[in-house]
């Protein structure tokens, strides 16, 4: 029976593992994307730039209020002579020691028409909004393009490691047959070791893989926003491979969906709402207020009955300046050229939109194309490791040789691997070159 002492350090030794053991998360692409936006910090600092342009667009409307103001004054005066006489011997007057007064006002104004300059500050200030929105759009195919590559890049390194594994048990078999062989009196030593070297290059190629892995993995943690401990096992991401549709789809898709596209068009938008304004510069602006005094020289600040004033006054101001008519010009003509810079920025865009369409269009063909060559090569791979195999067995063909098909044939299948997850990153960059990799 092993003592209690013994147990207890034991049992010790076991704590450490406990606390430290790496958390395992099973993910599909999918869930993956949703953790990436969900705790995205740029996503965060795109939502705060939406709040701000929301609170510009809220400071812009209420300046379309009228202005209310209100003042109170208290004078009070101290008159060291009490005699005041006209000039040429006129009569005179007494004035007190001390004096008193009480003065308030209150106004009212209210900008009747601008020249329509307020309505287009709102509208442009609106559209400004619908920019930081579709920045946000834009940042969130960023982010759910992140996941997807970093997802794929992750699927690969665990579909090679897969296939090594298989390598590797294959390897053990044959070195178990070679020693066999050996003790026979069928083969030399030098079989065993040349199967026993291949057995030590592929743990090698492992080690390096499983290097790939933990550092992708930890990344993936990064970007999904979960613990960095946490291992993700991820699920095939391809589900079948889609087929695609005609180029012209992809990019009559782009030019509705692109973000950068839709900005630019609400940037001309902005624009013409600019000239608006500077041409509103030369109309007349018409305003309405309202007035009311409270004057009290009585010095009570609450005078006796009669012996307070309270004018109130209602008002319209029209001013033009004129000077706008001519001096207002060439502002105008420079927000037109500005405007006609927008325009040819998109089109600009637009031109390397189709481009990079075409390109991302041509290497999805060519990703699919490079499976069926694969899956090819790895039947004739496969026949041509069980021909080496049986010559091998009857001791017709040399080990070089069954080392070489059995390579090739693992080799093939890493390929394939590979090959599939290319073409599906290949499909997901066609979509985002679209704008259309979120939905």
């Amino acid at each position: 029976m092993i003592p209690k002492s013994i147990r207890l350090m034991l049992a010790a030794s076991l704590i450490p593992g406990a606390l430290f053991a790496q958390s395992a998360r099973e993910l599909n692409i999918n869930q993956a994307i949703e953790l990436g936006i969900a705790n995205s910090k740029n996503l965060k600092l795109s939502q705060n730039k939406i709040d701000q342009a929301v609170a510009r667009l809220e400071v812009v409307n209420d300046n379309v209020l009228p202005t209310a103001d209100v003042n109170f004054i208290y004078n009070h005066a101290e008159i060291p002579t009490s005699t005041f006489e006209l000039p040429g011997g006129g009569s005179s007057f007494q004035l007190p020691k001390r004096a008193d007064a009480f003065v308030g006002t209150a106004a009212v104004q209210e900008l009747v028409y601008g020249g329509g300059k307020l309505k287009y500050a709102k509208a442009s200030t609106k559209l400004l909004a619908d920019v930081a929105r579709l920045d946000a759009d834009k940042s969130k195919e960023e982010i759910t393009y992140a996941v997807i590559n970093t997802y794929y890049s992750l699927y690969k390194v665990a579909q090679s490691r897969k296939v090594i594994d298989q390598n590797l048990e294959s390897i053990a078999a044959q070195i178990k047959q070679a020693q066999r062989f050996f003790d026979q009196g069928i083969v030399t030593k030098n079989d065993v070791l040349r199967f026993q070297l291949q057995q030590a290059n592929v743990t090698l190629t492992q080690l390096d893989i499983e290097s790939n892995r933990k550092i992708i993995n930890y990344n993936l943690d990064i970007l999904l926003g979960l613990p960095e401990d946490t291992e993700v096992k991820i699920t095939d991401p391809n589900g079948g491979l889609k087929t695609a549709s005609s180029l012209n789809d992809y990019i009559g898709l782009a030019m509705v969906n692109r973000q950068e596209l839709k900005q630019l068009d609400v940037q001309n938008k902005v624009a013409d709402y600019n000239i608006k304004s500077l041409k509103a510069n030369n109309l007349p602006t018409v305003g309405v207020g309202a007035n009311l005094y409270y004057i009290n020289p009585s010095g009570n600040f609450i005078p006796p009955v009669n012996q307070f004033l309270l004018p109130i006054t209602v008002g319209a101001t029209v001013s033009w300046n004129i000077a706008s008519l001519w001096n207002n010009k060439n502002k105008v003509s420079e927000a037109k050229i500005q405007q006609s810079e927008i325009t040819i920025q998109k089109d600009i865009l637009s031109d390397q939109v189709k481009t990079d369409i075409n390109r991302y269009y041509q290497n999805y063909q060519v990703a699919t194309n490079k499976i069926q060559i694969l899956e090819t090569s790895i039947a004739q791979a496969t026949e041509n490791d069980k021909l080496l195999a049986s010559k091998y067995k009857n001791n017709v063909a040399s080990v070089t040789d069954r080392i070489d098909a059995e390579t090739l044939l693992y080799q093939a299948k890493i390929n394939l691997e590979l090959a599939k997850a290319d073409a599906g990153l290949a499909y997901y960059t066609l979509l985002k070159s679209t704008g259309k990799i979120t939905q």
